[in-house]
């Protein structure tokens, strides 16, 4: 069953991945009427989000940098932004090692220290749990990013 996670985790990724190489830098920063987060804002937050779910919840150290969750945490926004966050190609190459690291060291089917309730009101109970929701949300965002480009593009 390990090596179906993975698999599915590889394949949402890697979606991401080519999304994320195809759009300008120029591009990434740009908000609609409408939006409170640009692209760069998504990407991050995908990141960001998955490495929550996938370590912070089981108490483990995460491996992305500390500014993500100034920048890209649930409830934060770019208008906020005090800093030049990461540009995309940092974002990409976090993603691609956050992809091999929980290949590597994330732990299957472990109960988390306690319930974890996130925003829509899904709780987690365990690691698996919170692994398998991780691609929905990735999906989310990419619709998310898909439809932000389509906005401040010729696309």
């Amino acid at each position: 069953m390990e090596k179906i996670f993975y698999r599915h985790m590889d394949q949402v990724r890697e979606l991401t991945l080519k999304a994320i190489k195809q759009i300008p830098e120029n591009l990434a920063d740009e908000i609609p009427n409408g939006f409170n987060n640009n692209i760069r804002w998504n990407f991050g937050h995908i990141a960001y989000t998955q490495e929550k779910l996938c370590f912070m919840l089981l108490g483990i150290e995460m491996g992305v940098p500390d500014t993500y969750e100034t920048y890209f945490a649930a409830g934060t926004k770019p208008a906020k932004w005090r800093e030049t966050p990461s540009t995309l190609e940092e974002i990409a190459q976090v993603l691609v090692e956050q992809s091999h690291r929980i290949k590597q060291t994330f732990p299957i089917e472990q109960s988390l220290p306690k319930p974890f309730t996130n925003k829509m009101g899904v709780t987690f109970n365990t690691s698996t749990e919170a692994l398998l929701f991780t691609f929905y949300h990735e999906g989310l965002h990419m619709e998310t990013i898909h439809r932000l480009y389509k906005l401040v593009s010729d696309y």
